[in-house]
C-alpha cells in the first residue's frame, strides 16, 4: 500500500510546500506519502502495516472484543431479567412476532457488502462510498416497505397491535445500513476497541431506555424504544468515531466483483434467516403470543449466549484470514488453532446446559416462565453444533468463496425449516429438539464437507479438530447431571453454583489427561503470555 501511494503522488492535487532549504526542514518522502494518505481519505484503507505483528494484534484484538461481548452478555442477562419481572410473556410474543418477519430480510441492511469491505485485500475511497450509497438506498427501501406491509402483520397474527409496533421497528432498518460501512472499516483495520465501545455503548442506551419505559408502564413499548434506540446511538457513535465520510456515488468506479461477492453472501445469509425465523412465525401463527413468548425467550436464553461466544472470535479471525489468505499454511495453521479452541471450549460449557436447563431457566427469568425450562432443553444439543457450524462457514468469507457460501446456506436453511415442521406437531418443545437434531446429524456434516473440500483446510481437518474433544461434553455433562441430582429440590441458585464447578472442574481434569485438550489449553495458555507483549500495541 506504501508503494502504490508513492506511484500515486503525482496523480494527487499538488501540495503546497516551502521552497527546498540546505536546512534540516524538508520532510522526508514517507511523511509526505503519509500526508497525501490522510489527505484523500486512504488512511482508512490501509492495512498492510497489520501484517508485522498479526499474531498479536488478533490476539489483543480478540481478548477486547471478548470483554466487550461479554460485557454486552451480563447487560443482556441483566436486561432479561428486569424485563421479564415487568412484562408479561404475551407482551414479548408480540414484538417477537413481528421480528420473526424483520428477521426474514434484516440481512438486507448489510446486503454483505461489510464482509467484502473487510476481505478485500486492496479496496478504495471510491469503492467503499459507493457501497455505502448501495447499504443506505436498499435500507431506506426496506423501511418504507416493513411500514406499509404493517396492516397484513398485524391481520395474519389477529393482533391489531402489531401494527404499530412493525412502523415503529422499521425505522433500524435504515439506521443499520447507515452503519454498515463504518463499522467494517473499524474491523478492516482491526480497531476492534473503537468497534467495541460503539456497541455496548449503544446497547447500554437501547436497555436503559427500555427499563425506563417499562417502569413508566409503557409495556411491550419498552422493547420497541430498546431496540430504535439502541440502533439510533449505534450509527452517531459510528460517525462520530470513524471519521470517515462517504463521496457522492460514482459511475467511474466498478465494484461489481464486490456486489457479486457480497450478493452471495446476502442470498445465503437470507435463506438462512428466512428459515430461521419460521419457528416464532409458525409458533405464532399456531400456538399463539404467550406460546411464542416463552419459546422466544427460552430459545434466546441459550441462543444469545452460543452467539456471543462466537462472535469474538468471528470479528476478529475473518479480518486476521483475510490478510494472510495469500499464505496457504500460515492460514491453515492459524485457522485449525482457534477452530480446536473454539471446539473445545464450546464442548466445555456446553456440557452443563442440558442437566441445569430447569434451574438456569428459573433463576434467570423467573419462576412465571418455568414452562420455557423444557424448549431451553430442546435447544441445547443445538449449541452443540452452532459455534461448529458458524466457524467453518468463515473459510467461504475470508477465502471470497461466495458460490460456496450460498450452496451451504441453500442447505442448511432447507434443512432448518424442514425441522420446524417435523416438530411443529409436537408443540413447541418438539420444534426445540427436532432443530437440536438436525443440526448435528445433517447440518455439520454437509457445511463440514463443502467447506472443506476446496482450499488449505480440508473437511478430514475440521473433523478431526471437533471430534477429539468431544468427550469434554460428555464429562461434564454426566458430571453435572449427577451433582444435581442430589438437590432437585433445592433451590435454583445454589443448584447453579453447586453443580457447575463440580462439573467444569470434571471437565478440566479431563483436559488435564487428554493430549488433544490439553495441547489446546497449552496454546490457550501462551496466548495468555502473549497478551504481554500484545499490551503495547494500539489497537483502537
Amino acid at each position: 500500500m506504501l508503494l502504490l501511494s508513492v506511484l500515486r503522488v503525482s496523480q494527487v492535487p499538488r501540495m503546497t510546500v516551502k521552497p527546498y532549504s540546505p536546512r534540516p526542514t524538508e520532510p522526508s518522502c514517507s511523511v509526505r506519502v503519509r500526508t497525501v494518505q490522510t489527505e484523500n481519505g486512504q488512511h482508512h484503507f490501509a492495512t498492510d502495516h497489520l501484517l508485522s505483528t498479526l499474531r498479536q494484534r488478533t490476539i489483543s484484538s480478540g481478548v477486547v472484543t471478548a470483554v466487550a461481548q461479554g460485557t454486552q452478555f451480563f447487560l443482556n442477562i441483566g436486561y432479561i431479567m428486569v424485563l421479564a419481572r415487568l412484562l408479561a410473556p404475551w407482551e414479548f410474543g408480540l414484538v417477537a412476532m413481528v421480528t420473526a418477519v424483520m428477521d426474514f430480510i434484516r440481512i438486507f441492511q448489510d446486503q454483505g457488502l461489510s464482509t467484502a469491505t473487510v476481505q478485500r485485500q486492496d479496496i478504495t475511497h471510491a469503492q467503499v462510498s459507493n457501497l455505502f450509497w448501495v447499504n443506505v438506498s436498499v435500507g431506506s427501501a426496506i423501511t418504507v416497505l416493513m411500514a406499509l406491509s404493517a396492516p397484513a402483520i398485524g391481520w395474519f397474527y389477529r393482533a391489531p397491535e402489531l401494527v404499530g409496533i412493525t412502523v415503529a421497528l422499521s425505522i433500524t432498518f435504515v439506521l443499520g445500513s447507515a452503519t454498515a460501512q463504518h463499522i467494517a472499516l473499524l474491523n478492516r483495520q482491526m480497531r476492534f476497541a473503537v468497534s467495541a465501545v460503539i456497541d455496548v455503548v449503544a446497547l447500554l442506551g437501547g436497555y436503559l431506555t427500555g427499563i425506563g419505559m417499562a417502569l413508566s408502564n409503557y409495556g411491550y413499548w419498552s422493547l420497541v424504544g430498546a431496540s430504535v434506540t439502541q440502533a439510533a446511538l449505534r450509527l452517531v457513535l459510528a460517525l462520530s468515531i470513524s471519521r470517515w465520510r462517504p463521496r457522492s456515488p460514482s459511475r467511474n468506479i466498478s465494484v461489481r466483483h464486490l456486489l457479486t461477492f457480497g450478493a452471495n453472501i446476502t442470498v445465503g445469509a437470507l435463506m438462512c434467516s428466512l428459515a430461521r425465523g419460521m419457528d416464532n412465525l409458525l409458533i405464532g401463527r399456531f400456538f399463539g403470543a404467550e406460546a411464542v413468548g416463552l419459546y422466544s425467550r427460552g430459545s434466546m436464553l441459550l441462543i444469545r449466549p452460543v452467539q456471543q461466544f462466537i462472535f469474538p472470535f468471528s470479528t476478529v479471525l475473518i479480518p486476521a484470514l483475510s490478510r494472510v489468505q495469500s499464505h496457504p499454511d500460515r492460514y491453515r495453521r492459524t485457522f485449525l488453532q482457534v477452530f480446536e479452541t473454539i471446539a473445545l471450549l464450546s464442548f466445555l460449557f456446553a456440557g452443563l446446559f442440558l442437566p441445569l436447563s430447569y434451574p438456569l431457566t428459573v433463576a434467570v427469568l423467573g419462576p412465571k416462565w418455568e414452562a420455557a425450562a423444557v424448549i431451553f432443553a430442546g435447544f441445547t444439543i443445538a449449541a452443540l453444533a452452532y459455534p461448529l457450524i458458524t466457524a467453518a462457514r468463515w473459510l467461504f468469507a475470508t477465502q471470497g468463496r461466495g458460490k460456496d457460501w450460498l450452496v451451504a446456506s441453500s442447505f442448511v436453511s432447507a434443512i432448518t425449516l424442514c425441522s420446524f415442521l417435523v416438530g411443529l406437531p409436537f408443540s413447541p418443545i418438539g420444534v426445540a429438539i427436532s432443530y437440536s437434531i438436525s443440526c448435528v446429524l445433517l447440518q455439520v456434516p454437509f457445511v463440514y464437507y463443502i467447506a472443506g473440500r476446496t482450499g488449505p483446510v480440508s473437511s478430514g481437518d475440521l473433523w478431526m479438530a471437533s471430534l477429539r474433544h468431544l468427550p469434554v461434553w460428555v464429562v461434564v455433562c454426566g458430571t453435572a447431571w449427577f451433582a444435581r441430582s442430589f438437590m432437585v429440590t433445592a433451590n435454583p441458585w445454589v443448584q447453579l453454583s453447586m453443580c457447575a464447578p463440580i462439573a467444569l472442574l470434571a471437565g478440566a481434569a479431563y483436559v488435564a489427561v487428554s493430549a488433544p485438550s490439553r495441547r489446546v489449553a497449552a496454546n490457550l495458555f501462551s496466548i495468555v503470555r502473549d497478551l504481554k507483549d500484545a499490551r503495547s500495541l494500539q489497537v483502537a
